[in-house]
């Protein structure tokens, strides 16, 4: 198969959905192609404008979004599929950014200045109302995590996480969700609000029950329909 391009790429990205050829030959203009090696960092809090300004597209891999407490505590804000970009909320906010971006596993990814992006959402009305949405939509995800913390007991709340990964990252065949790039238990409970040991026990017996099954590297569900009844 020959290799695939960046205009390839950029044509699979959902927030360019609807743009015709010409459009995206001018976003592939205004982009550059970088690979990420796994666990390397894509930008940090309070980065300097060679970084700080630019939007980014992902293409392939995961990437992690997360920020330090006070108590040096990592809080994972997202995790991060192909077909989403990252770096979009510095368009509405003047501060520098406070989140860092880290590739949790190699990632393809498309870099665009702020400046011309948001040249092209005022040349773009229908981009622009799609942008819009595309933030609601990610503010709206945190708030659903907000609120499973809130009022969620810790068993709930990683099995919600597992149903959440398994509908942004699985994919089905004969029944069984699978998600390649399993996050480690840690990581879990940093989304989840709770303890490494807690994501473990809740993992095991949900495994004990047949309903999933897991690896390092992978994520099995056996019965989706019945864990999304338990996570409610």
């Amino acid at each position: 198969m020959a290799e695939k391009t960046k205009f390839w790429y950029l044509k699979n990205i959902n927030i360019f959905d609807g743009m015709d050829d010409v459009q995206m030959k001018q976003v592939e203009k205004m982009t550059t192609m970088t690979h990420v090696e796994k666990h390397q960092p894509i930008y940090f809090p309070e980065q300097s404008a060679s970084g700080g300004n630019n939007i980014y597209f992902l293409k392939e891999g995961h990437v992690k979004l997360s920020r330090l407490h006070e108590d040096g505590r990592e809080i994972i804000l997202d995790v991060l599929g192909p077909g989403e970009m990252f770096g979009e909320l510095s368009i509405v906010e003047e501060d520098s950014r406070k989140e860092i971006a880290e590739a949790l596993d190699g990632v393809l990814i498309c870099t665009m200045s702020k400046h011309d992006f948001e040249a092209m959402l005022m040349h773009n009305p229908e981009l622009n109302l799609r942008m819009t949405k595309w933030i609601g939509l990610r503010l709206r995800r945190f708030e659903e995590k907000m609120s499973e913390l809130a009022f969620k007991d810790v068993t709930k709340r990683i099995i919600s996480f597992l149903i959440r990964y398994a509908e942004d990252f699985g994919k089905i065949k004969g029944g069984v969700v699978s998600i390649k790039s399993f996050l480690s238990h840690q990581e879990i409970a940093y989304l989840t609000a709770t303890s490494r040991q807690t994501v473990t026990t809740v993992l095991n017996d949900l495994k004990s029950r047949n309903l999933i099954d897991f690896t390092r590297k992978e994520l099995l569900i056996k019965n989706f329909d019945r864990l999304r009844h338990l996570s409610r």
